[in-house]
């Protein structure tokens, strides 16, 4: 053992070092490089030695956060041939997908409904990136790819449906007055539009936790060779004020201890929650970085677009990476919205060396990088970064795209803290967003100051209606979620297997489904395990203990306390007390549930196989003589309030 090499003691000196001369050699190192190049080129090629240690497969501790920079570099983005789309098309696409989610919740503003107008003006290339190149329908192996939207962006996909043909005009007139019955939901939910909607993600926090158990669940069916769908993958779109929803962190050990590599969470990091910046004296990317890492996960972090490359190419000694790692996110806000003079002087001005990187950076490069280069605003690098995230193996991945809240939106909307209650913009700024993105709407469209929508029509290559038309397997627009109806019933299989396991409930016998296991349980004390010889009393556990039918599990009294369930008779129709050669039901309200209950099953006989089902076993269980051979008789007890004196006051 050893003493301590600096000052502090550390666990490291628990252990033995073998050779006390090389560790000070070392250290000798590292203080030189600190001293001649210094602390930052000495943490710099600290951070490679442990990147290569990691490569090469060292057990070491990883670090939890990296700088403030883009994961995946410029040149692993890919290439032109590589992107495979074309990209102008998608960018017109994406412009008028922005337009009609912008108008659709400003005509419905003059109703009173409101709705979320920048969150998908941040988060539109993060779906159009997935929807154009990596999302696979239900028509794909596996039953596709399964999408959890973020709640507050549902009005870019309605746009996306109304440009695919599946809504018109009226339905987007319709967004959040569902009171008529043809109108558009404010949040995703498959109730209220089964044909769309495929999960609920709203209240916030219930979109990751839903989306880590689906992940799961998929690779269950797959393991047990019930559905092969390893070629499906969740997507889950969150945002960053999202995460510090309790439910939203709750299960992110859990998916990486079971190694859902067909998980992706991708987080629109737009530094905003709802009336303010998420992080005001701190950095949300680097904390969620770090809380994932921690967990387990892959992180891939998309935060600056191409015009930063230049920035990056002249940082020489790595004071523009520090500089990026100190300015906290409400100070990012800040110079979304100011001149590039200010930017010079604030962001700038605090390092020599970034003074001397400014002089070379025309005024309209300084705001093109801070007020318009964001990584999840650019579709190459969104490309990159999930496709690093399919490629990953062994673990969910998370991608942190940073983006602008109010993005196209104009002045009035990008970075603005109360963008979250703004509901609507003005003729000017609409005409503002159509010159920006290039849209050919005139300003005779602009009736009585409604605005108009936009749509390319129906033959233009941009419509997706089009697009799809051209496909002889979609001849006609195909709803996102296959939805089942109700009255359809398991299937013959599901019956056949519901059938097995309510046999085994009944009779206390498999049929071959499956052999109970046998043992002494531990917590039944010297109780003797029960066996497959003994019927009737319910499926067995894993030590073979029996415990009783659904319809017991609601009794009350010492025989269930000691192991002995009763089972509860049901009364004669129309009786209001219990039946004298049954036994006692313990009161009316008892034997009312258990009316109640039988009269459910028969009204709903015909329409559900299952319930058909579940009737016939609890009969043939009422009617079994053995059943009723070992049932014990109880006295009738008085009721309570023949056992309580009587008080005129109550």
């Amino acid at each position: 053992m050893t003493g301590p090499v600096g000052k502090n003691p550390s666990e490291l000196d628990q252990l033995p070092d073998r050779d006390t001369e090389e560790t000070a050699e070392w250290a000798a190192s590292l203080d030189a490089v600190t001293k001649a190049a210094g602390p930052h080129r000495a943490a710099y090629l600290m951070r490679r030695t442990l990147q290569h240690a990691e490569g090469a497969g060292l057990a070491l501790p990883k670090l939890l956060e990296t700088d403030y920079v883009n994961t995946i570099p410029t040149s692993a983005e890919p290439s032109v041939t590589e992107f495979g789309g074309d990209e102008e098309m998608e960018r017109k696409i994406t412009a008028w997908n922005r337009w009609n989610a912008a108008a659709m919740v400003t005509r419905g503003s003059k109703h009173g409904v409101g709705g979320h107008i920048a969150t998908f003006a941040s988060a539109a290339w993060l779906y159009e990136t997935g929807f154009n190149h990596f999302f696979k329908g239900k028509e794909a192996d596996g039953s596709g790819d399964q999408l959890y939207i973020q709640g507050h962006a549902s009005p870019g996909i309605y746009a996306r449906a109304f440009l695919d043909g599946r809504l018109n005009e009226a339905h987007l007139d319709n967004f959040r007055q569902e009171s008529g019955g043809n109108g558009l939901p404010s949040y995703p939910h498959p109730r209220r539009l089964p044909w769309l909607w495929e999960f609920p993600t709203v209240s916030m926090g219930l979109g990751p936790l839903s989306a880590i158990y689906q992940a799961r669940f998929n690779r269950y069916l797959t393991n047990r060779s019930i559905k092969d769908v390893s070629a499906s993958h969740v997507w889950a779109f969150l945002g960053d004020g999202e995460m510090d929803e309790p439910e939203s962190t709750a299960a992110l050990a859990l998916a990486a201890r079971e190694g859902l590599d067909n998980l992706t969470f991708v987080i629109n990091c737009n530094l905003q929650r709802l009336d303010g910046p998420v992080r005001a004296n701190f950095k949300i990317v680097q904390e969620l970085e770090a809380q994932f890492r921690g967990a387990g996960w892959n992180v891939v972090k998309s935060l600056w677009g191409n015009a930063w490359d230049e920035l990056f190419a002249l940082d020489t000694t790595g004071a523009l990476v520090r500089r990026l790692r100190e300015v906290p996110d409400a100070q990012v806000q800040t110079y979304q919205t100011r001149d590039a003079a200010y930017i010079r002087q604030d962001f700038f001005g605090k390092d020599p060396a970034l003074v001397a990187m400014a002089q070379l950076l025309s005024d309209d490069k300084i705001l093109e990088c801070f007020h318009l280069s964001r990584g999840g605003h650019e579709p190459r690098k969104v490309y990159a970064a999930y496709k690093a995230a399919l490629e990953f193996k062994g673990a969910p991945t998370v991608i942190l795209a940073q983006t602008v809240k109010g993005f196209t939106l104009g002045e009035g909307f990008a970075s603005k803290n109360a963008n979250h209650q703004m509901k609507k913009l003005t003729t000017d700024e609409f005409k503002n967003m159509r010159d920006l993105l290039e849209l050919p709407i005139s300003d005779a469209q602009f009736v009585d100051g409604q605005v108009p929508y936009g749509h390319p029509g129906a033959d233009s290559p941009r419509s997706a209606t089009s697009r799809s038309a051209a496909r002889p397997s979609a001849a006609r627009p195909r709803p996102a979620a296959r939805t089942r109806s109700p009255a359809a019933g398991p299937g013959r299989q599901g019956v056949r297997r519901v059938r097995q396991g309510l046999r085994l409930a009944v009779d206390g016998h498999d049929d071959g489904v499956r052999a109970p296991r046998q043992g002494p349980d531990p917590r039944q004390g010297d109780r003797q395990a029960l066996g497959p010889d003994r019927p009737g009393r319910g499926p067995y556990l894993r030590y073979g203990v029996a415990v009783p039918l659904a319809r017991h599990l609601l009794a009350e009294g010492p025989d269930v306390r000691a192991g002995r369930p009763r089972p509860a008779d049901v009364l004669q129709g129309g009786r209001q007390r219990p039946d004298p050669e049954r036994g006692h039901h313990r009161g009316r309200l008892h034997g009312r549930l258990h009316r109640r209950f039988h009269r459910v099953l028969h009204a709903r006989r015909g329409d559900d196989p299952l319930l058909h089902l579940l009737l016939d076993v609890r009969l043939a269980a009422d009617r079994r003589p053995d059943v009723a051979a070992r049932r014990p008789a109880r006295p009738r007890l008085p009721r309570r309030r023949d056992r309580r004196p009587h008080h005129p006051d109550r």
